[in-house]
């Protein structure tokens, strides 16, 4: 919490309430997400760049392909609250939440939210950061295919926002890749 500097405005948030639902319709979990209200964004104050790249669809067919023709097997993975781990460039301040306003101070947000127009775009800088840490090269063609060849030992990795699938027939590198981003992110295995 800090004082709003003078000349800035402070961005409005809102709670956002979802119940989750199983295939039977029965009640799974209940949700609460704090949501900044990002239409308030103004840019070249609050951002400069939203673009976040996603995987082409030829990109994923010529994968599966690869996949038969190599036998590579297909693992898919989820980022859980991925918006929420990437770090935020911009200094962007907002409202406290109403519940919990303790007095005139505003947030200085130093990671994304959900809602921020640059939220995706953070989310995919960390991610690409992380995966070539991890060893793995971006494809020129598509920016959301990483990949690692060694001999007949393929592995590729598709990145859709938050959703990841591993195509690979190399064990070691695919328990490496999967040890390393669950330990680095919030990751639900499918």
């Amino acid at each position: 919490l800090v004082d709003l500097p003078a000349g800035r405005k402070a961005i409005p948030c809102k709670w956002v309430f979802k119940t989750k639902r199983d295939a039977e319709g029965a009640i799974e979990r209940y949700k609460a997400r704090l949501v900044i209200k990002g239409c308030a964004q103004r840019e070249g104050i609050d951002y400069e760049e939203t673009f976040s790249p996603v995987v082409r669809y030829n990109s994923l067919r010529y994968l599966v392909s690869l996949a038969a023709q190599f036998d590579l097997d297909i693992e898919q993975m989820d980022a859980v609250s991925a918006f929420l781990q990437g770090e935020v460039d911009e200094e962007i301040f907002m409202l406290q939440p109403e519940v919990f306003a303790e007095n005139s101070k505003v947030c200085r947000l130093n990671k994304a939210i959900y809602g921020l127009k640059q939220a995706s775009r953070q989310w995919n800088k960390k991610l690409d950061s992380s995966l070539k840490e991890i060893g793995l090269q971006q494809s020129t063609l598509d920016p959301c295919v990483y990949f690692h060849v060694n001999g007949s030992k393929r592995t590729y990795v598709a990145v859709y926002v938050d959703d990841f699938m591993v195509f690979s027939n190399d064990s070691a590198l695919k328990q490496i890749l999967k040890d390393e981003l669950f330990h680095r992110f919030a990751i639900k295995y499918l």
